[in-house]
């Protein structure tokens, strides 16, 4: 029988931190004989609203003790908050809870997007008590993962997000007016434009390329100094949809010990709120999408915490859902082992403007003109239209939704395929190779995949964008020679579809993705400081000699 205990609740214990600041915690222990395995959650945005006072019950319910911990400069802890500083307070906690009479010294740690950032952050420390993770929706390199991925500015979810975050308790920003906050220039001074003096956002700006600020808060590099297993959770449309697979192989290959390599991942047609209701922007994948999520990562503190042999690491280590059949699915490793890379070509008769151009998508080499050419102009951006956005769907929508309204725009080129004459499933990292000139110093390329329907709906799948100054590397930016064609490696994302018989796949490719990214300005000046917008002329190219493809990863049915 599974146990049923009362909580007892401890409220606002102060736990001190090597410096002397003291962090608030409220502990929830069963109501029976200790000592207890433990939970530990660590949370920016109050141990004390109700879904984590749920959980924590849930969890002394189920027999364990858990401490929820309010973050330093956050609600009731001490101290002043800086985003990501983490992994000192997150060690001295586990060491605390260890030396506690009821804690029987075995920690897990839960919780997703940023409580899941303070788990990776506090692992590489291996606290001894510090025993299994279940972190959800989070990356662990803040460069690429999260602020600038390609090169380019996130801005929705850095502006919105640190405008939460600032103060010691929430901050609403529901009645801002978003539409005027994000095209406020320079960059650097957007924060005082939304109302806010920004500390961090002034520390992002200034710190544009991946330099020693952000390899402080880089846990990629750290995953071999990781001894404790994790359980990772993500959503085809989360914001760290790519991370989360990334989180996962770098601790099956490369965790220090047998028992890291044991982690496990699932990922399902959500966005950064998960298996919170069958509906992702414009599609019910239905009932069979939604997932017991708590209830498997009870098991996975069980078999860690509590040493029950209930065979959670003996399945399959991966479960994604496959889109389009709407299908679970176990794997065991990623990319899957019997993936066919496959070339899908960029061609056209020069004119792949809009959908109702005459850009073409073809497993064949290009055979039509040299190249497409649009007007980027950064006062007329391309507008966002769901994909992985976070965390303020009601300013910018996430998950899928009818790309056509982009797609008319005649600087959005679209290379479509041929009705498929059966289905092709494509799970794995989508890159797209783009070989483009422009007239400038600077400028951004994105690319989108697409599911097009026999009815014209067409599904964004993912995507992604690549700074062309940060074309060779994110650590150092290299400015254009005008008018030169560069070969560039467009990260567009993971994805798990099946395109169905009579579908079309379809690539889009632009400059912009606003506000999910900022605008780049075409001027290549140093960034953050511009006021000045330069309309920029692009040249996508498509020949033999400069082949511009999307590389699918193609399952064999």
């Amino acid at each position: 029988m599974p146990a049923n205990y009362e909580a007892e609740m401890r409220l606002d214990v102060k736990v001190p931190m090597r410096d002397n600041i003291k962090l608030s915690a409220d502990i929830y222990l069963p109501r029976t004989q200790g000592p207890f395995a433990t939970i530990l959650i660590r949370t920016p945005y109050s141990n004390n609203i109700d879904p984590i006072i749920q959980n924590a019950r849930r969890l002394a319910n189920n027999g364990y003790a858990c401490v929820l911990q309010d973050c330093r400069g956050r609600w009731d802890s001490e101290g002043d908050f800086y985003p990501f500083r983490e992994a000192d307070d997150g060690y001295d906690t586990q060491q605390w809870i260890g030396q506690q009479d009821w804690s029987n010294g075995k920690i897990g740690m839960a919780g997703g997007s940023y409580l899941g950032s303070v788990q990776w952050a506090s692992a590489p420390h291996r606290s001894p008590h510090l025993t299994c993770m279940a972190p959800r929706v989070i990356c662990c390199d803040f460069h690429n993962g999260l602020a600038y991925p390609g090169g380019a500015f996130q801005l929705n979810v850095m502006l919105t997000w640190g405008m939460r975050s600032n103060a010691r308790t929430g901050q609403s920003i529901d009645y801002h007016n978003w539409t005027e906050a994000f095209r406020s220039l320079p960059v650097g001074k957007m924060d005082e434009a939304a109302g806010r003096d920004l500390d961090f956002w002034k520390d992002w700006i200034q710190h544009p390329s991946y330099d020693e600020y952000w390899q402080e808060f880089d846990d990629e590099k750290r995953f071999g100094e990781i001894d404790a297993p994790a359980f990772n959770m993500g959503g085809w449309y989360d914001l760290y949809a790519p991370q989360t697979f990334i989180n996962f192989n770098g601790l099956r290959q490369h965790g220090r010990t047998p028992e890291a390599k044991q982690s496990k991942l699932i990922v399902g047609p959500w966005p950064h709120a998960l298996s919170a209701s069958t509906r992702t922007g414009d599609i019910d994948f239905g009932p069979h999408s939604l997932y017991d999520l708590d209830g498997e990562e009870l098991r996975w503190f069980d078999y860690w915490l509590k040493g029950i042999d209930n065979g959670i690491v003996d399945e399959p280590p991966i479960k994604l859902f496959i889109m389009g059949i709407n299908q679970w699915r176990d794997e065991w490793e990623w990319p899957l082992e019997r993936t066919t890379w496959r070339k899908a070509y960029f061609d056209s008769g020069g004119h792949a403007n809009s959908l109702i151009g005459d850009g073409h998508l073809s497993f064949s080499e290009p055979q039509g003109a040299e190249n497409d050419q649009y007007t980027y102009d950064p006062r007329y951006p391309v507008q966002t239209l769901g994909g992985n956005n976070c965390c303020s769907p009601h300013i910018v929508p996430w998950g899928p939704y009818d790309q056509r309204p982009a797609e008319m725009r005649g600087d959005v080129l679209c290379y479509t395929s041929e009705p498929l004459a059966e289905d092709l499933e494509v799970t794995g990292p989508i890159q797209v190779v783009l070989y483009a000139a422009t007239d400038g110093h600077d400028t951004d390329w994105t690319a989108k995949l697409v599911d097009v329907s026999p009815t014209g709906y067409a599904k964004n799948l993912c995507d992604g964008i690549i700074r062309a100054r940060y074309r060779e590397s994110l650590s150092e930016a290299k400015p254009l020679e005008p008018g030169t064609i560069y070969e560039y490696t467009i990260e567009v994302g993971v994805t798990g579809n099946v395109f169905q018989k009579g579908h079309q796949i379809r690539v889009e490719i632009s400059s912009s993705n606003f506000p999910r990214f900022d605008r780049n300005p075409n001027t290549g000046n140093e960034y953050g400081v511009d006021n000045e917008l330069r309309t920029a002329q692009q040249s996508v190219y498509h020949s033999k000699a400069y082949p511009s493809h999307i590389l699918l990863p193609a399952i064999p049915s």
